[in-house]
């Protein structure tokens, strides 16, 4: 699904309007459903106390067709439309929209009544996408009141919750219902944090306006593009058929991260999994998962089909060594994490070609970087996508909303996660998914690592709403995977 700023649906909108479909149709459709929304997730609609709040641009528009479509089909207990703005400043549709709404005989103010602050719902329709810079006076007093004036009411957003900028003031919604795609601040952090649930409708636009051109690069993950990948396996299928995965790590000490690795690649599906480690962890190795085999770390990699380094590795040189020459030279898929991402940190590496797939968190980012952790994170979508364009690699910046970005430039957010997964161990998990998923699926690598990462924070999410964010451990992503995959087959 397409991630778009403010200005790009505004070039959007101007070009389906010259394809033949009217704004006032596009106003329509966004209204009506908005409405459909809340009759889903809030019905019945007759039993509640609707406060709309309008500004006077295209938004406030929208929310005119939202009042005018509640009266006329629902007739909530009381509706009452707040004017931010006087109606002489309406222009375009939004002033043909208030023409329509006065003939409902809806009731409309240009002040909160006290009567008004037992409303049950909230559309906040003051500010959309044409913001620029924070919220101001008289927008800004408007944003205030609906985050502390109606202390019973969900409050819902039309397009976006309005004052939604970094560094301002925006409303807090229960739910935000957002038009045709996800706009940035929808997506990340910390602006995300405000938007509640966020919800996408088509109002007729036609995808293909977004699809064709490489100017919309960024994306959000959704199950839909990788869910081929689950369906039900060939009966005559046998263990060759679905990869062997071989994880480098496990120094002495570390061989738990090791396992934790070849375990995840084991249940996200690979037919084989071994582990080379030192000596003295390879029965702790085969302790966590008996299914996995194990090797010399010195020993030749041959007959495997993806390798994921790093997990316990260990910084001494010659492991460090081991890293540096297999991403420079081997023809295999590698996905690289913890000390082997320390390892390539201040050389020049560059993709050779086959896939190299690196999944540092913002600290490790730094150091492969060469800039501040600060920096990271000031800028995580455009780090990542530059460094995965200059390196020839694909880049899973970890984090909140982590970023998947690819050589030619496209990136991917992700939605799905919890704070519950801070926790020692996480990182080892997805490198191993990433690598399982990669082996089964050598000809769609590209969705097979949306996919990790995608069940990954699923996972977690999942774990943490059963054992709470405090308890959850590693290996407990590894217990909630299969719920998560059962949601991508629904």
């Amino acid at each position: 699904m397409k991630v778009l700023t403010g200005g790009q649906m505004r070039a959007i909108d101007h070009l389906t309007m010259e394809a033949g479909v009217p704004g006032l149709v596009l106003m329509e459709n966004a209204g009506c459903r908005f409405v459909e929304f809340l009759e889903r997730h809030y019905g019945p609609l007759d039993q509640h106390r609707i406060v709309v709040i309008c500004g006077k641009g295209n938004n406030g528009g929208d929310g005119l067709v939202i009042a005018r479509q509640l009266n006329i089909r629902f007739k909530p207990r009381s509706l009452d439309v707040v004017l931010a703005y006087p109606p002489t400043e309406f222009k375009d549709d939004t002033a043909t929209n208030w023409k329509m709404l006065q003939v409902t005989g809806t009731r409309v103010t240009r002040t909160l009544e006290p009567r008004m602050r037992a409303a049950t719902l909230v559309i906040d329709a003051l500010l959309g996408t044409g913001l620029e810079g924070p919220a101001r006076p008289p927008a800004l007093d408007w944003i205030r009141e609906i985050n502390g004036g109606f202390p019973g009411a969900a409050v819902v957003s039309v397009d976006v919750p309005s004052g939604l900028f970094d560094g301002g003031e925006s409303v807090r919604a229960a739910d935000t219902v957002t038009f045709t795609a996800p706009k940035v601040e929808q997506v990340i952090p910390p602006t995300c944090d405000r938007v509640g649930r966020l919800h996408v409708v088509q109002i007729g636009t036609p995808a293909s306006l977004m699809d064709k051109s490489p100017e919309y690069w960024l994306n959000l993950v959704e199950p839909r593009l990788f869910r081929r990948l689950f369906e039900p396996r060939p009966p005559g299928s046998h263990k060759g058929d679905f990869g062997h995965v071989l994880v480098i790590g496990g120094a002495p000490g570390k061989g738990g991260a090791a396992a934790m690795s070849g375990l995840a690649a084991l249940k996200i599906g690979a037919g084989l999994v071994t582990v080379a480690t030192s000596e003295e962890e390879r029965r702790t190795v085969t302790a966590l998962a008996p299914e996995l085999m194990t090797q010399s770390i010195a020993q030749d990699p041959g007959g495997k089909d993806v390798l994921a380094i790093g997990p316990g590795l260990g910084v001494e040189p010659d492991l460090a060594g081991v890293a540096q020459r297999l991403f420079a030279q081997s023809a295999l898929p590698l996905v690289i994490d913890a000390d082997g991402l320390n390892a390539l940190a201040g050389t020049a590496f560059h993709g050779p070609g086959p896939w190299r797939v690196l999944t540092p968190h913002p600290g490790e980012m730094s150091r492969l970087a060469g800039c501040k952790t600060t920096d990271i994170q000031a800028d995580r979508v455009g780090v990542a996508r530059k460094f995965a364009m200059e390196r020839n690699v694909v880049l899973v910046l970890k984090g909140q909303r982590t970023v998947t970005a690819f050589p030619d430039g496209r990136a991917f957010l992700n939605p799905s996660g919890t704070p519950a997964m801070a926790t020692g161990g996480s990182g080892d998990i997805l490198t191993g998914m990433i690598a399982g998923l990669m082996a089964q699926w050598p000809d769609r690598r590209e969705q097979a690592v949306l996919a990790a990462v995608w069940l990954h924070g699923r996972a977690g999410e999942l774990g943490a709403a059963e054992l709470t964010e405090q308890s959850l451990t590693a290996t407990d992503l590894i217990r909630y995977l299969p719920a998560a995959i059962r949601e991508t087959q629904a």
